[in-house]
């Protein structure tokens, strides 16, 4: 651990939240209402695919990016882990537009009362489901899933729509089927993605209340 992080860390350590859900299902917009309703500290699994720099651009678009192995899961742990326990982190930066991590940068991480584990590979890993409190899963049919998909990846991630269809098809369904739904069975709670988003939310923290989870937050 390094000094940095002994002078950030916790006087108690955070509640730790895993949203999980194929891609489109809603999983990210309930993180950030999950963030904004308790206080807390969101923590996407996007940053940490892994750096596809040492390859040429067109290999690197033919890459499977929903295929776990892709995503960098060691460090992942080790900074879920150092979070946990009220630590900071310097995590890495992802640009998507050229399936590479921002070379020297980072950003510096802290923990609130509340950290929230959010991507499709939250429940996935085995060595992050100990650490945490709370596993919610966000459920949609794949049309939804498709359509929210194709939005997200036009808008912020500077893709064609005849591209973001070809990925989906080759390798976002095919991945979500075999890697991502499974992982429903880790979840403590399951939460329709299609659903009213202040419904979901409450669904959430009331589980959370029966569990004695929302000590920082009434």
């Amino acid at each position: 651990m390094t000094k940095g992080a002994r002078a950030g860390r916790l006087p108690f350590p955070p509640v730790v939240l895993a949203v999980a859900g194929c891609s489109g299902s809603g999983k990210t917009t309930l993180a950030a209402e999950l963030v904004r309703t308790l206080g807390g500290t969101h923590f996407s699994l996007d940053h940490y695919y892994r750096d596809l720099s040492h390859l040429p651009p067109d290999e690197r678009a033919r890459q499977d990016m929903d295929d776990p192995a892709i995503v960098e899961s060691p460090l992942l742990a080790a900074h879920i882990g150092a979070l946990a326990r009220g630590e900071v982190i310097e995590r890495p930066l992802y640009d998507f537009s050229t399936y590479s991590r921002i070379a020297d940068q980072t950003e510096t991480v802290g923990a609130a009362g509340y950290l929230v584990v959010e991507g499709i590979f939250s429940l996935y890993y085995p060595e992050l489901l100990p650490l945490y409190q709370f596993r919610i899963y966000v459920d949609a049919p794949d049309g939804v899933c498709f359509a929210r998909r194709v939005k997200r990846d036009i808008e912020q991630r500077g893709r064609t729509p005849e591209s973001v269809r070809l990925q989906y098809e080759a390798t976002v369904r095919p991945s979500g089927e075999a890697f991502v739904r499974p992982t429903l069975a880790n979840a403590d709670l399951v939460v329709d993605g299609t659903g009213a988003l202040d419904w979901k939310v409450e669904r959430v923290l009331s589980e959370m209340r029966k569990r004695g989870l929302l000590r920082f937050h009434d």
